[in-house]
């Protein structure tokens, strides 16, 4: 009748189908008054979901309002997201990108937490951590001088191999900063198999680099390493949902090159950036 109403009389269409006017009228107000409930309900759920970080699926987002006095059931409300098209966001499987359990050769622990340093290429340390791409896993390793904490080098892979990760990270940093053969420079990491591996200690070798490593099952000896892989996730990569490689080392050379290195304000750094610090750090040993 409602989908007639404006062809037809109610009171004809009442008497054809055998309802009364009341009847009908009733209906109708029913179907507005559910209209207006599903409309609350459907605030109420946006704004639950929006409070969750939009982590919060039906059970828990109806769990919620049912708390704050919303009456609504899981189903209703799996129903409502779903026209809605809110999706919580599927929670990052981790992932252990620290392989120790191997038999080659562990460094000493030489740094020793001293993480304050003034002289640039003197001491690096190194990690390795892992981005979600496509539902695979891709890794990122990094270099990064302890005295300007400029990121020196990196490179992302899509495997854990040596080669890959920590060697082509490693030579990328040599080259930007032109390491040269008798460096001196300390190369600090976890006890990873790739760090450990004969393929990185030969190349590190090739310019007399001492190596040190973390002590076993102790994240603080490379913190700063850590601290950085925390805060390009938090600022650049926990924002986008990667499909394809491409994309992931455009967002990564955007955040790295394009603003941790040259602009972002660094607590360690009294407030300079790195590059910034790098420069004085020059011109003061220049000098």
């Amino acid at each position: 009748m409602k989908k007639y109403v404006t062809d037809y009389p109610v009171a004809m269409m009442s008497k054809v189908l055998g309802v009364s006017n009341s009847g009908y009228y009733k209906w109708l107000k029913n179907q507005s008054d559910k209209t207006f409930q599903s409309r609350q309900l459907d605030e109420h759920i946006d704004k639950a979901f929006k409070k969750s970080h939009m982590n919060y699926g039906s059970p828990r987002i109806a769990q919620y309002l049912m708390e704050k006095g919303v009456q609504c059931s899981k189903t209703t409300v799996a129903r409502r997201m779903q026209h809605l098209n809110l999706v919580a966001r599927p929670k990052r499987r981790y992932v252990v990108t620290t392989d120790s359990d191997h038999d080659f050769k562990i460094a000493e622990n030489l740094l020793q937490r001293n993480f304050e340093v003034e002289q640039i290429n003197k001491f690096w340390v190194s990690d390795i951590t892992y981005v979600l791409v496509s539902n695979r896993w891709m890794y990122l390793t990094t270099f990064i001088d302890l005295a300007d904490r400029m990121v020196v080098g990196w490179s992302v892979s899509n495997n854990m191999t040596a080669r890959d990760t920590v060697c082509s990270a490693f030579k990328d940093a040599v080259y930007k900063r032109g390491i040269a053969k008798n460096s001196e420079l300390m190369v600090h990491s976890d006890r990873g198999v790739q760090y450990a591996s004969k393929e990185f200690r030969s190349l590190i070798e090739k310019y007399d680099c001492i190596q040190s490593m973390s002590r076993k099952g102790n994240c603080w000896d490379n913190a700063v390493a850590e601290s950085f892989f925390k805060t390009i996730k938090i600022e650049a990569l926990n924002r986008y949902r990667f499909k394809d490689s491409m994309f992931l080392r455009k967002i990564i050379f955007r955040y790295i090159d394009g603003f941790y290195n040259t602009v972002r304000f660094h607590s360690a750094l009294n407030g300079l950036s790195p590059l910034k610090a790098s420069i004085l750090k020059q011109r003061k040993y220049a000098a």
